[in-house]
């Protein structure tokens, strides 16, 4: 943010006046440096071209998380844009609605939220517990644990997120979750994890 506010006020000066900056050679000569509006603009302009940006970044799991996992998932190189993505929405889509292992994982099943992967953003999805286990009952009140699944692209690869909202730990519910839509992924030909 500094590094912005420091642009700012750079482009604020330059466009006010032209920049003379003094510089003492000797103890008898002083050299004056000018820089016009037009060069302190074109200056601003290429520090702005220049600055780094983040595109797309999905949030970093917490240092010794218990309950979110990340990967990054790379289609074929002979799959289009296209095709990646119908890929990609083929496989989460083929996650089982009643969840895994009978429903001890994900047995509440799972809801779009956002698509917008055409458009270079990503998926959002959010899926539950059944809110039938011992841990809903006595920590939340019965009601479903809820965990977000956010897949966005990166340039040819896709980078997933599955995090838990609320607890220390998962018991694994992150990771079976991304295995499953993993090897899926796999089957089609794309590499990662």
């Amino acid at each position: 943010m500094k590094f912005y506010n420091s642009l700012t006020l750079l482009a604020t000066v330059a466009t006010a006046q032209g920049f003379t900056i003094s510089t003492k050679q000797s103890c008898t000569t002083t050299t004056a440096l000018q820089l016009s509006r037009r060069d302190a603009l074109s200056t601003f302009g290429a520090l702005i071209v220049s600055a780094p940006t983040v595109a797309n970044a999905i949030a970093a799991c917490p240092p010794g998380s218990n309950n979110c996992v990340r990967q990054t998932w790379t289609p074929p190189s002979s799959a289009s844009s296209a095709d990646a993505i119908s890929q990609l929405r083929d496989a989460i889509g083929s996650y089982p609605q009643g969840g895994q292992d009978g429903g001890k994982i994900d047995g509440g099943g799972y809801t779009l939220i956002t698509d917008n992967l055409d458009s270079a953003g990503g998926l959002v999805y959010e899926f539950r517990s059944s809110g039938k286990g011992t841990f809903a009952k006595l920590f939340n009140g019965g009601k479903p644990f809820v965990d977000d699944l956010i897949v966005e692209p990166n340039g040819n690869a896709f980078e997933f997120r599955s995090s838990s909202r609320v607890g220390d730990s998962d018991f694994g519910v992150n990771k079976a979750r991304l295995a499953f839509i993993g090897n899926l992924l796999q089957e089609k030909g794309w590499t990662g994890a």
